[in-house]
Formats: C-alpha cells, structure tokens, sequence
C-alpha cells in the first residue's frame, strides 16, 4: 500500500523560505509504527496525520523522525493550507483535535492559516550560567538583556532564551550538549532570540534547536514562537501583534505572525500565523 505524503513549507515569505512539513489526509487506518515510519522516510522535521473525529473537525497527529509529539505549529500550517487548497475546507474557522487539547484553526480569504495555540504554562527558569555553558557564549553577555531565560509551553515546553543583538547569529549548537541539557529538564529544544531595533516590522530575530527530537535547527517553529511572544507580552509589554523571523542562520527565512491579547499582562489568547507553499508530493510505501 503506498501512501501519498504531500510536501508543504510553512511560514514562507513569498513562496520562498518557511520549513517543510509533510502532510498525510484519511490517515485513519495507520497504526503508529505506520506513522512513524512514514516521517521518518519523509525525514522533516514533523509530519502531519489527519483523521477523522466526532468531537472535532479532524484529530491531527505529529510524528518527528524519533517519535509523537503533542503538538507542531508548521505542521498544522501545513495541514489546513493543503486541505483548504485541495477544496476540502473552505474560508472559516475550525477545530482540531490534537494531544495538546482541542485548538482552533482559522482560514483566512487570502490563504492565511492562523491557529490558536494553548495559554501559556510558565514550567521553569535557569540561571545565565547554566544555558550560556551549553550554547556557548559567555554568562555575561546573556546578563545584558536583563531579561530572565524562562521554559514557557503554549503546546510543547521550551526554553526562551534572550540574547543582546548581534549576538544570534554567533551561536554554533552543540547537538550532544543542548539534547543531554533538554532530556535532564524535560523540555523540547532551545529558542534563541534576540530583539529587533524599535522601528522595525519585525520584533524579533529567532533561532531553534531540538536535537533530541532530530532537529539540529529549525527554519520556522509555530509552537515556540506562541511561547515567546507570551514571554515578551509579560515581560516588555510590546503590544498584541508580533512578527518574528526565524531561519535566517540556514538561508531559510521565515516569517510567523502572532496574535496575543492579554490584561494586565496576563495572556487570555494565543493565535500564530503565517503562509505555506505547497512543494510537491510523494508515495511511501507501508
């Protein structure tokens, strides 16, 4: 039996860039093993399965190259532009069952897919010195963004880390180190940023590494760029809307909007957003 992946880059500016999800519809005859096996022949960084559901417009699961996870921002990207282009799905909102709970997916006119994202779980903090020993850079460059490191999940736990400017594109992961680092605290991958000058359309610069689950770096992350723009609306007060560039490190721009609406500083609403480029399609056999 060969089952039909399509391919779709999520987050694109232009048709160009984003990060590369595949995408399985009337995935409910496949066991896990069957899913697994299919990322991993895919080999990005997640693959989207679409089922059917009773409680939901569809329950989707994601499979890294390792493993399941709860939940991926590019890979629901993915999944809702390729059944809105496909005709199954047409302008409007919808829902998703995901292990991340029950979130809503809205289609925009212009092809925009924005999806909420759950409200923001503070798990941890560590100090300077624990995360600039792992990503190598001093503590004392870290300590200028005055600005705490934080494991904040809207879907899947990571760590925020803050950088002063200039300073991100100088980071070179240690795969052994961050993965050892993020299976000690139980949490997904290492966000890096650092702020944008004021002026400019976009607020932050961000990199993200999750080799544990077989992501050295990632072009686009939704689920971590919900998180850090909870940390932000907390900590700096920089308005509802955010728009964050990720991939620039791997000649791979990306672009991810987020919507959050907050009172006093406390976050009742997550939404990410963004486009997606459809890349193509394979048959895997199972």
């Amino acid at each position: 039996m060969n089952i039909e992946v399509n391919l779709v880059s999520s987050f694109t500016v232009n048709g160009k860039g984003g990060n590369p999800a595949g995408v399985v519809l009337n995935a409910d005859h496949l066991s896990d093993s069957q899913k697994l096996k299919i990322a991993q022949t895919v080999g990005y960084s997640e693959t989207a399965f679409v089922s059917s559901d009773e409680d939901a417009d569809f329950e989707v699961s994601f499979y890294t190259t390792t493993e399941e996870v709860d939940f991926c921002g590019h890979a629901t990207l993915a999944t809702f532009s390729t059944l809105f282009k496909k005709q199954i799905l047409t302008v409007g909102s919808y829902i998703q069952k995901t292990k991340a709970g029950m979130l809503s997916v809205h289609i925009e006119s212009n092809g925009k897919v924005v999806m909420e994202q759950q409200l923001p779980q503070k798990i941890n903090c560590f100090s300077y010195q624990e995360v600039a020993n792992v990503i190598g850079l001093e503590s004392n460059v870290l300590e200028r963004t005055k600005l705490p490191i934080e494991v904040i999940s809207t879907g899947l736990p990571d760590v925020i880390i803050p950088v002063p400017k200039g300073y991100l594109d100088l980071i070179e992961p240690d795969d052994k180190l961050i993965a050892a680092f993020c299976k000690k605290h139980n949490v997904i991958g290492f966000h890096i940023f650092e702020l944008c000058e004021p002026g400019n359309k976009l607020t932050a610069s961000c990199r993200n590494f999750a080799p544990l689950f077989g992501i050295s770096e990632e072009s686009a992350t939704g689920s971590s760029s919900g998180a850090l723009a909870c940390y932000l609306t907390e900590h700096l007060a920089l308005g509802d809307d955010y728009i964050f560039e990720q991939g620039r490190a791997m000649n791979c721009t990306s672009i991810i909007t987020v919507a959050v609406s907050s009172n006093n500083s406390k976050v009742m609403d997550v939404k990410v957003g963004g486009f997606t480029t459809s890349i193509g399609k394979v048959l895997i056999p199972v």
